[in-house]
């Protein structure tokens, strides 16, 4: 499946990004918030890598968590930008990084989820 290995791409891309620039976070927060955006992004990956390897409901299953990683990383990163650890032009352009990866990820859930 071609969007599945966009995602991993787009992930990747993401990790690559925002592994650096949590590094300069303030140094107080490093244990706290940036260690929790890391980990959230870090858990998504092995994720959709998991869910990569299984079928039906096991593969579900992983998505779905792999969503409330996403979710998680979306609040923390609204926290950087607003604390002001994220400039608002980086903001903006992790923000459409995240969304694109959300779309991905929604496209592949609904190929392995019964329809309504």
């Amino acid at each position: 499946m071609s969007e599945e290995m966009v995602i991993f791409t787009r992930t990747y891309d993401l990790l690559t990004w925002l592994l650096p620039v949590a590094e300069n976070f303030p140094r107080s927060q490093r244990f706290v918030v940036t260690q929790r955006l890391q980990k959230a992004v870090l858990d998504f990956q092995e994720l959709i890598i998991e869910a990569n390897t299984q079928r039906g409901a096991f593969r579900a299953e992983k998505l779905r968590a792999a969503d409330s990683e996403l979710r998680k990383a979306r609040l923390y990163l609204r926290l950087c930008e607003k604390w002001g650890w994220l400039s608002a032009g980086r903001y903006h352009h992790v923000s459409v990084m995240v969304a694109e990866i959300g779309k991905l990820l929604g496209g592949w859930l609904k190929t392995v989820t019964p329809g309504p």
